[in-house]
């Protein structure tokens, strides 16, 4: 049960599977906060080296600081999210108060991956931000950069820039499959690689969802946001038939329908991993069966045949979150990263 790892960028090596750290964030329920520093050293021992945050992230990235303090060879992957009430005064200043705040709650001299993220395509200053970015980077301290959410129109657009974006992390699953079209097709002609989220649509592509009725309220945060998405890939039957065929491989292989779910993503063109959020440990050895087996050419044609008639949002990658009037933008936070 050895993790698969791949070079992100040269001489930047990772494993195949990161930890995510939202859920560590509170919006998902109360964190026991010394059991989940004390449980990213179970993640580091089994060789989940590797852990993704964010600046609008409440309190994580120092959980993650703390942690680091004992052990520095985690790998950390933040984020650089600037509100946006504030886009239009994006500034090196700004850029450079926020990189300093992660650095100082991370307790490390430069994070490992900072991922860009612009709100509004419609505010100018988005490739001269990123070009902020790029002086941390020369100045060492950034260690690389990425971006999150940009659809391949703008992630091109700063490629073109002289970006250096080594990553672009997306919500990419079996129910979303926006990324494999124009962002993938710019992945096979630049070095950019995808960091997928919402690879189990936050704990809804799970044995504990399986011939559960539909739910009438949601409060977990995640299961709001994915619900939107089962709507939109054939709604709560369509769903059903998808865990139900998932599990069906996942016994042939004797592993979860979460580990064929987290399988059928890594094995898409230019995945490099996937992000699994997770509050501690306890689900460890469950994520790590999607190193144990690999699908075939008769599970890869079950499931295609079964998507191929389920849409799931449709339009390039993170389209549908940027419009603020729609269903799936409407639940977004987009002014979370206060300037101290």
């Amino acid at each position: 049960m050895t993790p698969e790892r791949t070079f992100l960028a040269p001489g930047y090596e990772i494993p195949r599977l990161i930890r995510g750290g939202w859920q560590l964030a509170g919006d998902h329920g109360e964190v026991d906060a010394q059991r989940a520093v004390d449980d990213m050293a179970v993640f580091v021992k089994a060789g989940i080296d590797a852990v993704d945050c964010a600046d609008i992230y409440t309190g994580v990235e120092d959980l993650i600081g703390r942690y680091r303090e004992r052990d520095p060879s985690l790998r950390v992957h933040t984020k650089f999210v600037p509100d946006l009430a504030d886009l239009a005064r994006v500034d090196e200043a700004y850029v450079r108060r926020i990189n300093a705040r992660s650095r100082q709650r991370l307790r490390l001299a430069a994070p490992d991956l900072v991922q860009f993220h612009w709100w509004d395509y419609d505010v100018p200053g988005m490739v001269d931000v990123a070009r902020h970015l790029v002086t941390l980077h020369q100045e060492g301290l950034i260690g690389h950069i990425g971006g999150t959410n940009f659809d391949a129109l703008h992630t091109e657009q700063l490629l073109d820039a002289g970006v250096p974006l080594v990553s672009m992390q997306v919500q990419y699953s079996l129910l979303d499959r926006r990324p494999a079209g124009a962002l993938s097709s710019l992945c096979a002609r630049s070095p950019v690689r995808l960091l997928c989220y919402g690879t189990l649509a936050g704990g809804l592509l799970t044995e504990a969802w399986l011939d559960a009725a539909e739910p009438d309220v949601l409060s977990n945060r995640s299961h709001i946001k994915y619900k939107l998405v089962i709507d939109d890939f054939g709604g709560w039957s369509a769903f059903q038939q998808l865990l139900h065929l998932l599990q069906g491989i996942g016994r042939k292989h004797g592993v979860s329908l979460s580990a064929v779910a987290t399988r059928w993503v890594l094995d898409q063109p230019h995945v490099a991993a996937a992000i699994v959020g997770a509050r501690y440990a306890a689900h460890l050895p469950a994520h790590l069966q999607v190193f144990d087996f690999r699908l075939d050419a008769q599970d890869h044609l079950a499931i295609e045949t079964l998507v191929s008639e389920c849409p799931g949002p449709q339009g390039d990658t993170y389209a549908l979150e940027r419009d603020r009037q729609g269903r799936h933008g409407r639940i977004m936070k987009y002014n979370l990263n206060k300037i101290e």
